[in-house]
């Protein structure tokens, strides 16, 4: 039942991903084409709850399919099970979530 569940949420984040991705790619594409530099795009960013909520929506739908993939991958490639794959799955969605949350705060409030 859980891998049923694991292989669903998987499956959803996929989707949730896909706009992002395609938004993502667009404003990087229009502010390569305007020539905007760094300054100016982080200008552009800081302060907005849209760009936080967005790119916040994105690292965590990004946490959670990463760490189930890697699960998948280390159970059927590394042996690991129960327990020991339960932490690995737990530290590595923290992780990614702690990695993307912190550029995402860099970019929208710090």
């Amino acid at each position: 039942m859980l891998t049923l569940r694991l292989y669903m949420l998987q499956r959803i984040t996929a989707l949730l991903m896909a706009p992002f991705v395609l938004v993502h790619l667009g404003v990087m594409i229009y502010a390569v084409q305007d020539g905007l530099s760094a300054a100016e795009i982080l200008g552009r960013t800081q302060g907005s709850a849209l760009w936080f909520l967005f790119y916040g929506s994105f690292v965590v739908a990004v946490a959670i399919h990463g760490a189930i993939g890697l699960r998948v991958i280390a159970h059927e490639w590394g042996g690991l099970s129960g327990v020991a794959l339960a932490l690995f799955t737990w530290a590595t969605g923290a992780g990614l979530f702690a990695l993307g949350a912190r550029a995402v705060w860099a970019v929208t409030f710090a």
